[in-house]
């Protein structure tokens, strides 16, 4: 093997740029789930349709972040989700599950008063 510093600079070049993009990759992951800024509701809704709860839920006594960002952390004193039996709004419920201190993540939400739209929701 011939190390010339033409072949040893393009080495390291491709050693550093491929460490580069590794941490670029675990730096967006980190920011997608750690970076979350947290939201505080008293209570909250969502239906569960087909035995998955909805990605969107409704909440009241919410405490906010002062920036908007994607993706916030929301801790939520009693979630009460209400099982459909069938896929339309106002079909018949089965039966309500009441859950107490859950958190969900969502992407984002909308504010009406007292009242917030949640969109985008996961289970944390």
């Amino acid at each position: 093997m011939n190390f010339t510093p033409k072949g040893l600079l393009g080495a390291l070049a491709a050693v550093s740029i491929g460490t580069a993009t590794l941490l670029g990759a675990g730096a967006g992951t980190a920011a997608a789930g750690g970076g979350a800024h947290r939201a505080h509701c008293d209570r909250a809704e969502r239906p569960v349709w087909s035995g998955d709860p909805s990605r969107n839920m409704t909440s009241h006594g919410c405490t906010l972040p002062s920036s908007k960002r994607p993706w916030y952390r929301v801790a939520i004193d009693n979630l009460a989700q209400p099982h459909h039996m069938t896929d339309y709004a106002n079909g018949p419920v089965d039966h309500t599950e009441k859950l107490h201190d859950e958190t969900v993540r969502c992407m984002g939400y909308t504010k009406d008063r007292d009242t917030v739209n949640w969109f985008g929701c996961i289970p944390d």
